[in-house]
């Protein structure tokens, strides 16, 4: 996925995510891409800086994580754990590994506001909230290790 930095003729600026530069190009030309301030198909990309993994990069994706062992949560915090998860995956739709990509549709206004759960990797999770897009971790149960 490529996210780009797009302009409309009114000089509005906005962020959308593509496949590919042939991605973009092809919906651009089909006036698929609008602006979500004016909805005008006159949109262009803007100049942007390249992406470029540093070792400060590499040091976040091995920084270590905060975990515990299922002997040191009480019983009736594994209960509360489990009751939020069901809540979840009961009122929400299951995504899978598209969970990046729905969460991103549904908060630029491409598809209808719903709630998801899926899969993500911790570069994913760190783009998304990057990007202002607020997501939870689902709680990991001992049961999930069978």
């Amino acid at each position: 996925m490529i996210r780009y930095s797009l302009s409309c003729r009114n000089e509005h600026q906005f962020e959308a995510w593509f496949a590919g530069s042939d991605a973009f190009e092809q919906q651009r030309a089909a006036s698929q891409i609008t602006c979500p301030a004016c909805g005008t198909s006159d949109v262009s990309k803007m100049l942007m800086t390249p992406s470029v993994s540093t070792s400060k990069c590499k040091q976040q994706e091995t920084e270590p994580v905060p975990v515990a062992s299922d002997k040191a949560v009480p019983d009736e915090v594994l209960a509360m754990m489990r009751q939020i998860r069901d809540k979840v995956t009961e009122s929400a739709e299951y995504v899978g590994r598209d969970f990046s990509e729905e969460a991103r549709k549904i908060h630029y206004g491409e598809q209808d506001e719903r709630g998801i759960y899926g899969e993500a990797s911790a570069e994913e999770v760190r783009t998304l909230h990057e990007e202002g897009i607020e997501i939870l971790p689902l709680p990991v149960l001992p049961e999930d290790r069978n």
